[in-house]
């Protein structure tokens, strides 16, 4: 079958079985997992692993998306509105969720790489779905103002934290010496580099934004800077997803077009994001889960531990009202997004061990579990605080 025709059946599965989770109020996205599933190698084999690596340069272009959309939440006006208790709260149960599961992953592997790249993962948190929960709830107060700020600069965080755990994670993997330049300089100038090629690209975005008259113009000025800057991060050895994003924050900050340029790519992503999370769902190989069985039990415990300790313990150093030190970290369960793209990156990054394999079977069997759970307790948290108005 050719890519085009597996292409088309995977979309058209997915989005039907993103209608059947929303049905369920479940987010889409883990219909679209388990469309992905289905047709997988674990399924119906219809996306093969042959097929899978044909169509990566769709999946490595909807993380470049993901990203730059994340950095279009992080506007200083915004930021300075949200004050200092949300970055202290977001460091917190990030660092929390990956000390936590990075322990407990090296009691059990003993595996220093595996360890570091699970729990950089586990930092992240998917906005979509705390989100949804909130307006159907038409949530307003001080626990929902501050979930809402945690969750726009949660992976912004996260991302810097893989790119350090990556580096580190690299020199484990391949037996090399250990030495300053390997594990501080290097990641410290990878991520810096990243930023500036986003920056750069960002502020050639902003220009083209402006000169373009009208809308069919602009999409193609976007979607070419994304491709771009996907292109240059890859040959120079640099992060993509950390790129995007410092390109996303640099056209939010400066652009005076950027509703209008964010609308516009918000109205083209839809079929290239669900392509992505279909893709991915195809990788999950149910052949390797009794292999990970108590890692991925611990993983999916520890992160939930890391995050709720970390966030109330973020909002008693910022001194938070009492209700956020309460609930907060019960609205940060959710994972999906970055966390299923640093899954998909890692088996690009480690092409010659198991850790990609390990970490992509992990993410994605917990992520179905997560976005049934994580919904729920966002919703039990805003009932519990009283600030819930459905």
């Amino acid at each position: 079958m050719n890519p085009f025709i597996i292409l088309g059946i995977a979309l058209i599965v997915g989005v039907v079985g993103g209608k059947i989770m929303n049905k369920l109020k479940v987010p889409a996205v883990a219909g679209y997992i388990i469309g992905g599933l289905l047709l997988g190698v674990s399924g119906l084999n219809i996306i093969t692993g042959d097929s899978i690596n044909q169509m990566s340069f769709l999946s490595d272009f909807a993380l470049c998306i993901i990203a730059f959309n994340i950095g279009s939440e992080l506007e200083l006006s915004v930021i300075k509105q949200l004050g200092k208790s949300i970055f202290i709260i977001a460091f917190c149960e990030a660092f929390g969720a990956f000390l936590m599961v990075t322990i407990a992953s090296f009691v059990i592997t003993r595996d220093v790489a595996v360890s570091l790249i699970l729990g950089s993962v586990s930092a992240a948190t998917a906005p979509a779905a705390t989100v949804m929960v909130l307006r159907e709830q038409n949530a307003k107060g001080p626990l929902t103002s501050t979930l809402l700020g945690v969750v726009a600069v949660d992976d912004a965080i996260c991302l810097v934290i893989y790119a350090m755990a990556a580096a580190v994670a690299k020199v484990f993997a391949n037996n090399e010496m250990l030495s300053i330049n390997k594990v501080l300089l290097l990641p410290i100038s990878e991520i810096i580099f990243s930023l500036i090629v986003g920056a750069i690209i960002g502020l050639l975005l902003t220009v083209l934004i402006q000169y373009a008259k009208r809308d069919n113009e602009l999409l193609p000025f976007i979607i070419g800077s994304l491709l771009l800057l996907d292109g240059l991060a890859t040959a120079f050895s640099l992060s993509p997803l950390l790129s995007a994003m410092s390109m996303g924050i640099i056209v939010a900050n400066t652009s005076p077009q950027k509703i209008k340029a964010f609308t516009i790519l918000e109205n083209f992503a839809p079929p290239i994001v669900a392509a992505f999370f279909i893709l991915a769902g195809a990788r999950l190989n149910f052949s390797y889960i009794p292999q990970i069985g108590i890692l991925g039990v611990a993983y999916f415990l520890f992160r939930i531990l890391g995050k709720v300790t970390g966030a109330s313990l973020g909002a008693t150093i910022s001194k938070a009202p009492q209700v956020v030190k309460k609930y907060i970290g019960l609205g940060l369960l959710s994972q999906v997004g970055v966390a299923v793209g640093l899954a998909i990156t890692v088996n690009r990054e480690f092409p010659n061990s198991d850790i990609g394999t390990i970490v992509v079977t992990i993410l994605l069997a917990t992520t179905i579990v997560t976005e049934i759970v994580g919904p729920i307790s966002t919703k039990f948290a805003i009932s519990k605080s009283g600030e819930g108005n459905s």
